[in-house]
């Protein structure tokens, strides 16, 4: 990834404006902010989401607060706490979020 054109700037995330995106249960409240072809996230998962669609965009995710889990469509799961991460390119492995009843909040770039 080449990063261009994008002048040092602070974000105050609780000031960007969220959108609400249904899961097949539980919402993901989106944060964004958008700097040429990189998206940047700050998203709530509420407890016990879960995605209604495998994910085949590429991330960089870093779990803040709360436990993701995360299934690979090759049925591998993957449990997330605070301070862990993952990485994924695009197109390379169909995933999909869950979480518990605490809920989750990340950061993710892509």
């Amino acid at each position: 990834m080449q990063m261009s054109n994008i002048p040092f700037g602070t974000t105050d995330w609780s000031k960007i404006e969220p959108t609400y995106h249904k899961g097949e249960t539980g919402q993901a409240i989106w944060r964004t902010q958008t700097f040429g072809n990189i998206r940047v996230r700050m998203v709530e998962y509420t407890p016990n989401y879960l995605a209604d669609h495998w994910c085949v965009k590429g991330h960089i995710l870093l779990v803040l607060e709360g436990e993701l889990t995360t299934e690979l469509e090759d049925g591998r799961v993957f449990v997330l706490k605070p301070g862990q991460s993952y990485q994924v390119a695009d197109n390379a492995e169909p995933h999909r979020s869950r979480t518990g009843p605490a809920g989750a909040k990340l950061f993710i770039v892509d």
